[in-house]
């Protein structure tokens, strides 16, 4: 087996973010530093440690919904010393990590697991899984300009692939919308927002695929259901 695949098996985090631990320098097999992603060892044979620690096959799985609150980061422990989404999930008995990530000052759903290749195909850029937001900018939206941000807009030399915006409400200097994109870009909504120069006030993420934030309220989380697991895994 593949290192990579190993690792993200083990809950470590998705395969490509099991990659880059690996080439830097974070793992060890069999008492030696790897740095080839491709290694392959022997589950059964091969002693696998990353940041010293050992590491084992998950048995069982977990999948969690979180509503994230804004002032907190997407990482499992963050270099500056901010606030993380983990501190919302200590009382589970996993270890988790969180699938994509909503940027310091956005809201929403969070999906957080275990499952390494489950983490892999959400985040992997082929897959095109929808995502839901809901949007205030501090300004009207003239339908050119929602036209404009549908048919995709260049950020970082490349086209953003067609996504959907409607407006829900707007009156008095600001707009409510709800967006629809397929892809995971750095902050990608706000900066379409202000390739057509608006400015986001406000941003919270309210679905997943299929899986839906609801009423659960900030900072909560809740378990998926068989059938979300289901979908998540069928994409």
């Amino acid at each position: 087996m593949r290192l990579q695949k190993y690792m993200a098996a083990a809950g470590i985090a998705s395969r490509r973010k099991c990659e880059e631990y690996i080439a830097q320098g974070r793992v060890e097999v069999n008492g030696a530093t790897v740095r080839e992603p491709g290694f392959l060892v022997d589950p059964q044979r091969d002693k696998v440690r990353y940041m010293g620690k050992p590491v084992k096959t998950v048995r069982q799985k977990t999948y969690l919904a979180l509503n994230k609150p804004a002032g907190c980061v997407c990482t499992c422990k963050d270099e500056k010393g901010r606030p993380t989404v983990m501190q919302y999930v200590k009382e589970v008995d996993a270890r988790l990590f969180p699938v994509g990530r909503l940027d310091f000052t956005t809201e929403g759903l969070l999906i957080l697991t275990n499952d390494g290749e489950l983490a892999n195909k959400l985040t992997h850029p082929r897959h095109h899984v929808q995502k839901k937001y809901l949007a205030v900018i501090d300004s009207d939206i003239s339908e050119g300009e929602i036209k404009t941000l549908e048919g995709g807009v260049a950020l970082d030399g490349t086209k953003t692939i067609p996504a959907t915006f409607r407006v829900l409400r707007a009156g008095e200097g600001r707009s409510e919308l709800l967006c629809v994109i397929r892809e995971g870009r750095n902050r990608q909504l706000r900066r379409m927002f202000e390739a057509v120069g608006k400015n986001v006030r406000y941003l919270k993420r309210v679905g997943v695929g299929n899986i839906e934030l609801g009423n659960l309220k900030k900072g909560k989380f809740r378990y998926l259901t068989k059938e979300e697991i289901a979908y998540l895994k069928s994409l």
